[in-house]
């Protein structure tokens, strides 16, 4: 990368109950220097625990904080009508003054559908509906009377407002993992929130505010399949892959015994059939000293162009130092 992005850091606010604990995070990454606060898009504790509803608690971040721009890591489409969406993103960045990031993602979670009684498609309905919410989005915040007419929607001359402040739009991340939402992505996204569980395995994560594990699939983490995903997107993205911000869910672990930390790593999250090396040379894991974990996150930046990287709110403290020497750079 000739003129590598810049860094950000974001915080995943993952472990919040209350609001004491929701403005407690978000002000120490705000005072720590990191770009984003996010929240999840889940309404029942499996599997990741409970949440937070994103747009209420976002609403109340941004209004508590005076930099910090906040955003959803993702909305899943399929539980809101993109209309009624629409008008809660625009709403909310006009309160925080643009600084909404709205992430959208096209629903993953079958416990979660059947508890609401929705219809859990097939991947590729669910895939087909959400590119045509992406384009209900952006006519809605664009245009002043939006029509439009497809297969899963129909909109009939709406005037949403408000409008959002950013224009065209606020920023939008598609999180995916697999080559067809990576290619919608490429296409129409500003951020891409790159999917690393396992193929097939779309819970393989450790949940540490619920305290258990979900899954041990470590294949999605490794260098490889990151490299083939950010292959098919820069193949689809062609002449615009430099403006789209790539961004990851990292975790990173001070040590100065990098492969003694790996190998704990690994029988923590029950990691069987891969090597240390190859743990150490995940795009999303970093395990050293401050100064090596500096140095890797750019060398990675320059190999896989990943330049958001995004840390669970238990590790606000721990990655600070790190904040306070890359971000911006």
């Amino acid at each position: 990368m000739v003129n590598p992005r810049p860094f950000r850091f974001g915080v995943l606010g993952e472990s919040a109950r209350s609001a004491a604990e929701l403005l407690n995070a978000a002000r120490r990454a705000e005072i720590a220097g990191y770009a984003t606060f996010l929240i999840r898009d889940h309404f029942i504790e499996e599997p990741l625990g409970h949440q937070l509803a994103p747009i209420a608690a976002l609403a109340t971040v941004a209004a508590a904080t005076k930099t910090l721009r906040v955003g959803s890591l993702v909305i899943c489409n399929d539980y809101r009508h993109p209309v009624v969406l629409a008008k809660e993103v625009a709403t909310l960045d006009v309160l925080s003054g643009g600084r909404f990031e709205l992430g959208l993602g096209a629903g993953f979670s079958r416990p979660e559908y059947e508890a609401a009684g929705l219809p859990f498609d097939p991947p590729g309905v669910r895939v087909d509906r959400f590119a045509e919410a992406l384009q209900v989005f952006k006519g809605l915040f664009d245009a002043e009377a939006f029509t439009f007419s497809g297969r899963f929607y129909t909109v009939t001359k709406v005037d949403s407002f408000p409008k959002p402040v950013q224009r065209p739009h606020p920023p939008i991340l598609v999180g995916a993992g697999g080559r067809r939402m990576l290619s919608i992505a490429a296409r129409a996204a500003n951020i891409i929130g790159i999917q690393t569980a396992a193929p097939g395995n779309p819970l393989a994560i450790s949940n540490r505010s619920a305290g258990r594990r979900i899954g041990s699939d470590p294949s999605g983490l490794l260098a490889e399949s990151i490299a083939e995903k950010i292959g098919w997107i820069r193949h689809e993205a062609g002449s615009r892959f430099d403006a789209i911000e790539l961004s990851i869910v990292s975790s990173v672990v001070i040590a100065e015994n990098r492969r003694e930390a790996a190998e704990r790593l690994m029988r923590q999250r029950e990691w069987d059939g891969i090597s240390v090396d190859s743990v150490l040379e995940m795009p999303s894991i970093f395990i050293g000293s401050v100064d090596q974990i500096v140095n890797e996150m750019q060398v990675r930046r320059g190999r896989y162009g990943i330049s958001y990287h995004v840390v669970r709110d238990s590790g606000i403290e721990t990655v600070a130092p790190i904040v306070s020497r890359l971000a911006g750079v």
